[in-house]
């Protein structure tokens, strides 16, 4: 019997874009033979998975997890809306969620974690998924906060399952006070930034690029100024982007002649302990994914052979 290297199961995988279990298992059944192998993995309709992985994938699910004073958050993307509402598919993100809890919060150390209880990897389970369902699917994103003493609370907006939906927010409450109130607390303020969409938690946190960028766009439009009002200008303009732009200065949805950043203030007499608001993340499904247009019409008229010519003649009225 031939000997299967790690080498050997590597090449298959990137022939094929099957698991790596899929393929160790057909290297031996074929005795080393990769091309054999690989029509091996074609018969059991584990290869789809490669011809499928250069779709666009913008669909899909937002995860989020928390057992109180940490939280995780996964986005997992497939082609269409109608994964989306597949039991094993919701039933993988959910898994995904937990186990980024445990994680690094990246894609590589998700990806090459095990399924609980399990030997195999996501990695392996997403190709399993992608061979039995006939969609490209990705874990696209990771997102995980820890707080010391608080909460980390969540928020799921177009929730299709408990935890899973369109988009999704984590945010740390840093604080020694009621837990309780803290949670209470936590979802009204995720929900706001899920409405909201702020870029940061306060000015400080602003990219200098996008600093950049809105001082050069006031600079164009009040070019010709003298150079100390033109300052103020600036100084000005910036200080109404951070009201609009960052969470802390925002006024709050569910009271809106308060910022954030005052809510908290008061709400530290009802929780009994001051509250700082150390971070979030927000997930909202596909943004910033360049998604293919296509006309839908034509797809099912092609599909279904409505409209074709039958033997040169013209399509049926």
């Amino acid at each position: 019997m031939a000997t299967v290297t790690a080498a050997m199961v590597k090449d298959l995988r990137e022939k094929t874009g099957a698991g790596m279990m899929d393929c160790k298992a057909a290297l031996n059944e074929t005795q080393g033979d990769i091309e054999a192998a690989v029509d091996w993995l074609r018969k059991k309709g584990l290869a789809k998975a490669a011809k499928k992985a250069g779709r666009t994938a913008a669909e899909g699910l937002v995860g989020v997890e928390s057992p109180g004073r940490s939280a995780a958050m996964v986005e997992i993307n497939s082609e269409t809306d109608f994964v989306a509402r597949n039991d094993a598919f919701q039933a993988f993100v959910r898994e995904a969620t937990k186990v980024a809890l445990m994680t690094a919060p990246t894609v590589e150390a998700l990806e090459a974690a095990h399924m609980p209880g399990s030997t195999t990897t996501l990695k392996d389970k997403i190709q399993e998924l992608v061979a039995t369902i006939g969609e490209n699917m990705t874990i696209r994103r990771v997102a995980k906060l820890e707080v010391n003493e608080g909460v980390v609370a969540t928020y799921v907006h177009n929730q299709v399952s408990e935890g899973l939906g369109k988009i999704g927010v984590i945010v740390a409450l840093e604080s020694a006070g009621d837990v309780g109130e803290l949670s209470t607390l936590g979802r009204q303020i995720a929900a706001h930034i899920a409405a909201m969409n702020p870029v940061a938690v306060d000015a400080s946190g602003v990219d200098a690029a996008v600093v950049e960028r809105e001082s050069a766009i006031l600079r164009e439009k009040n070019a010709g100024k003298p150079d100390n009002v033109l300052a103020k200008i600036i100084e000005s303009g910036l200080k109404s982007y951070y009201k609009e732009n960052t969470l802390l200065d925002q006024a709050f949805v569910y009271e809106p002649s308060k910022s954030v950043a005052q809510m908290l203030k008061e709400a530290s007499s009802k929780v009994g302990k001051p509250v700082e608001l150390t971070g979030f993340v927000r997930f909202a499904l596909g943004e910033g994914i360049e998604k293919e247009e296509s006309d839908f019409a034509a797809e099912v008229a092609a599909q279904s052979g409505i409209g074709k010519k039958p033997d040169g003649e013209g399509a049926a009225a």
